[in-house]
């Protein structure tokens, strides 16, 4: 039926933007930041320059 074809997209854009939404949170909270005060401190080296 040609009539019900403005609600099947409407329904499925509804669909994809809900999914591209859910996505994208999940993509923006799951991400883990290591501390980098801590490793500030491991990596200082020594350099002792010989002329």
């Amino acid at each position: 039926m040609p009539q019900m074809a403005p609600m099947m997209w409407l329904n499925l854009f509804m669909f994809f933007i809900m999914v591209f939404m859910m996505f994208n949170v999940m993509n923006y909270f799951s991400m883990i930041y290591k501390n980098k005060s801590l490793n500030f401190f491991l990596k200082k080296t020594l350099i002792i320059w010989k002329w």
